[in-house]
C-alpha cells in the first residue's frame, strides 16, 4: 500500500459526493468558530495574563511575545483551520479557569474565547514543568552544556555520597566475612568453653516459657499443630482447595517465625504446602536463596550452631581421626572432597597434620563442588582453596589444591591424577544427600550408583562419609511429608531446646538453612527436588552393591566423642552405633550417621 494513497484520491476527485458529505458537519463547526471568535484587545489580554496562575506570569512570557499573540491567532485562524481543533481542546481545558474579578462577564467571556491566548497560557502551563529552574536562561536547553547550580551541586554530591556509602557498606561486610571466614578456618571450628557456658547462661535466662510439641491459641485452648499439618498434607494431595483454604488459615492464626520451635516449623511448612497447591514451590525455593542474608550473617549462624549442637564438631573430629590414621607413617596425601563449600574442616587437618611426629606428609587437596551459575562458576573453589592455601603455610604443611567444579556425577576416576605413592582418602560431609537415584528426570544412568562406582575405582585407602540420615527421597508425597515432619520436628525442638528465640542468628539459620531445606522437599517434584536424602541402611546396601567394603570403628574414637558430647553439650544430644555406624541424634531420633569405607576385594568389573 502506498502512503501518499489519501492525498492522491483527494487529487483526482476533489469534488466527489462521499467527500462532500462527509466534509459537511465540519464546515457548520468551522464557520461557527469564526463567527464567534474576536480577538481580544491588548487591555483584555493583559488582564487576562495577569488573572493567570504564577507558572504563566514566569519571566519566560515577555513584552512583545504576549503582544504579538493575538495578531498571530487571527492570522492562523482565518487561514488554517487546524487551530479550530484546537479551540473545541482547549475550551474544555480551561473551563476550571477562574477569570480575574476585575473583568466584566462580557469580557471574561469574549478572552476565554480567544484561543490562541488560552492556548499559549495552557502551553506555557505544560511546559513550565520542563523548564530550569530560577537564574538559568530559558534557551539554555538544547545545544548548551548544563550546568549545575549550588543546590544542584549539593543535590547531586548527596546522591553520590548516599551511592558511595552503600558501596563502602557492602564493601565492608564483604571484608569483615572474609576475615570472619579466614579467623574461623585458622582457629578451627571447635568451639570455646566461654562462648558455650554464655549461650547456656543466655538460655537459662530467657523468660519465655519452653513450649510442648502443641501450640496454643489466643484463648488457651491446645492447638495440635502437627496433625493439622498432616490433615492440611492429606488435603494437597487430594487436591481439596477449600480444605487447605481452611486448614492453612488455622495453621497461620497459632504459627509464627518467632514463636516456639513448633509454631515455627509449622510457619514454614505451611509456606511449603501453600506453593505446592499453587505449583510455585520452585519460584518459592528460588526466592528463599535469592533472599538469603549476607556470607557474615550466614557464618555466624554456623558459629552458633557449632557452639550449640555437637553435630558438625562430631563429624569434623570423626573425619579427622580417619584421615591422620589412614597417613600415619606416610609421606604423601591426597584428599579427594566432594561438596568442598567454604572448606571450614580442613584448616584442622591441616593442623594436626603440622604437628604430627616426624613433619607433615604433603598434601594435596582436590576440591570438586557444584559450579555456580553465571560466569565464575569456579569463585567459590578458588577461594577456598587460596584460603586452605594460607592455612596451610601457616602451619608448615607442603600443600597443593585442585578444584573442580562440576557435579559429582560428571566427575571420574581420570580426571583425579590418582598417584599410587599416596595415600587417597575420599571424604563426603552430607553432599550426598542430592544425587538423585533411578527413575528421575529420565536420565539413563543413575548418579548415585555412578559415584559410588566411581569412588570404588579410585581404591582409597579410606572413604569417610557422613549422611544426613532421613528417609524423604521417597516419591510418593504423603509419605515424604511424613518423614520429614518427624525429622524436622526433632531439629526445631533442639534448637528451641538449646537456642534463646530471640537470637538473630539462630533467625538465620531457620529461614536461610532449614526454611529452604523443608520448601524444597514439600513443595518441589522431579529435578526441581534437589534434597533427596537416604537413610543409613540405605546407604550400606547401595555402597556394598557398588564394590565398597565397610571398615569397622575405632573404639578409642567412639568413646572420645561420646565424653565429648556427653560433657559439654546438652544432655539430649546422643551419640550410638549399629552397623558400623556413629549415629548421632536427638532425645532416640537419629539424625545423623557416619562410617568409613574402602575399595571391596573383589576385582574390578
Amino acid at each position: 500500500m502506498e502512503e501518499n494513497v489519501v492525498d492522491k484520491f483527494l487529487c483526482q476527485y476533489p469534488d466527489h459526493p462521499s467527500l462532500l458529505q462527509a466534509q459537511q458537519p465540519f464546515t457548520h463547526i468551522l464557520s461557527d468558530a469564526r463567527a464567534a471568535h474576536q480577538p481580544c484587545s491588548s487591555v483584555e489580554f493583559s488582564a487576562v495574563q495577569a488573572s493567570a496562575p504564577a507558572p504563566y506570569r514566569s519571566s519566560y512570557i515577555d513584552a512583545p511575545a504576549a503582544a504579538a499573540a493575538p495578531s498571530v491567532a487571527q492570522g492562523n485562524n482565518t487561514e488554517d483551520p487546524a487551530p479550530a481543533f484546537s479551540l473545541n481542546v482547549m475550551a474544555m481545558a480551561t473551563d476550571t479557569v477562574e477569570p480575574s474579578s476585575s473583568l466584566s462577564a462580557e469580557s471574561s467571556s469574549s478572552c476565554c474565547m480567544d484561543v490562541v491566548s488560552m492556548a499559549f497560557f495552557k502551553g506555557m502551563e505544560e511546559a513550565s514543568k520542563f523548564l530550569p529552574g530560577d537564574g538559568v536562561p530559558a534557551g539554555g536547553g538544547r545545544g548548551q552544556k548544563k550546568r549545575l547550580d549550588g543546590d544542584d551541586e549539593a543535590e547531586a554530591g548527596a546522591g553520590r555520597s548516599s551511592k558511595q556509602m552503600a558501596a563502602d557498606g557492602e564493601e565492608s561486610e564483604e571484608a569483615a566475612a572474609r576475615e570472619m571466614l579466614d579467623q574461623l578456618m585458622l582457629n578451627g571450628c571447635e568451639p570455646s568453653a566461654a562462648d558455650m557456658q554464655e549461650l547456656r547462661a543466655a538460655v537459662e535466662m530467657e523468660k519465655t516459657p519452653r513450649g510442648s510439641s502443641r501450640g496454643t491459641s489466643a484463648a488457651g485452648q491446645a492447638v495440635d499443630l502437627h496433625t493439622m499439618l498432616i490433615r492440611c498434607a492429606e488435603a494437597v494431595a487430594a487436591d481439596d482447595r477449600r480444605g487447605v483454604a481452611d486448614l492453612l488459615e488455622r495453621i497461620r492464626r497459632h504459627s509464627s517465625p518467632a514463636g516456639d520451635g513448633t509454631q515455627r516449623l509449622a510457619h514454614y511448612f505451611a509456606l511449603g504446602l501453600e506453593a505446592r497447591l499453587a505449583g510455585t514451590g520452585s519460584w518459592l525455593y528460588r526466592s528463599i536463596m535469592v533472599r538469603r542474608g549476607t556470607l557474615a550473617d550466614y557464618l555466624r549462624a554456623c558459629q552458633l550452631h557449632m557452639t550449640a549442637c555437637c553435630f558438625l564438631p562430631v563429624v569434623f573430629l570423626f573425619s579427622s581421626d580417619a584421615i591422620c590414621s589412614a597417613v600415619a607413617g606416610r609421606k604423601k596425601l591426597h584428599i579427594v572432597c566432594y561438596g568442598l563449600g567454604h572448606g571450614i574442616q580442613w584448616p584442622d587437618v591441616l593442623r594436626r597434620l603440622g604437628h604430627r611426629d616426624g613433619g607433615p606428609p604433603e598434601v594435596r587437596l582436590t576440591g570438586i563442588d557444584s559450579p555456580l551459575p553465571g560466569f565464575r562458576p569456579a569463585q567459590l573453589i578458588e577461594e577456598t582453596g587460596r584460603r586452605l592455601n594460607d592455612s596451610a603455610r601457616r602451619f608448615g604443611v607442603p600443600f597443593r589444591f585442585r578444584g573442580i567444579a562440576a557435579k559429582s556425577e560428571d566427575v571420574l576416576a581420570g580426571d583425579l591424577d590418582i598417584d599410587p605413592d599416596e595415600v587417597l582418602v575420599v571424604a563426603s560431609t552430607f553432599h550426598f544427600r542430592s544425587l538423585m537415584d533411578e527413575g528421575v528426570a529420565g536420565r539413563s544412568t543413575n548418579p548415585m550408583d555412578t559415584v559410588l562406582k566411581t569412588i570404588r575405582e579410585m581404591r582409597p585407602a579410606v572413604f569417610i562419609h557422613a549422611i544426613v540420615n532421613a528417609s524423604y527421597s521417597a516419591a510418593f508425597f504423603l509419605t515424604r511429608f511424613r518423614e520429614v515432619l518427624y525429622r524436622f520436628t526433632a531439629l526445631f525442638d533442639m534448637l528451641d531446646t538449646v537456642l534463646p528465640r530471640e537470637d538473630g542468628r539462630r533467625l538465620v539459620l531457620e529461614r536461610d538453612v532449614l526454611a529452604q531445606c523443608a520448601a524444597n522437599i514439600i513443595a518441589c517434584e522431579g529435578a526441581d527436588r534437589v534434597q533427596r536424602p537416604r537413610s543409613y541402611k540405605q546407604w550400606q546396601a547401595r555402597s556394598r552393591r557398588a564394590g565398597l567394603r565397610q571398615l569397622p570403628l575405632d573404639r578409642g574414637v567412639v568413646q572420645m566423642l561420646r565424653d565429648k558430647v556427653r560433657k559439654e553439650y546438652h544432655r539430649c544430644f546422643e551419640i550410638s552405633e549399629d552397623q558400623q555406624w556413629l549415629l548421632p541424634g536427638w532425645k532416640g531420633r537419629v539424625l545423623y550417621a557416619l562410617s568409613t569405607w574402602t575399595a571391596g576385594d573383589d576385582d574390578l568389573a
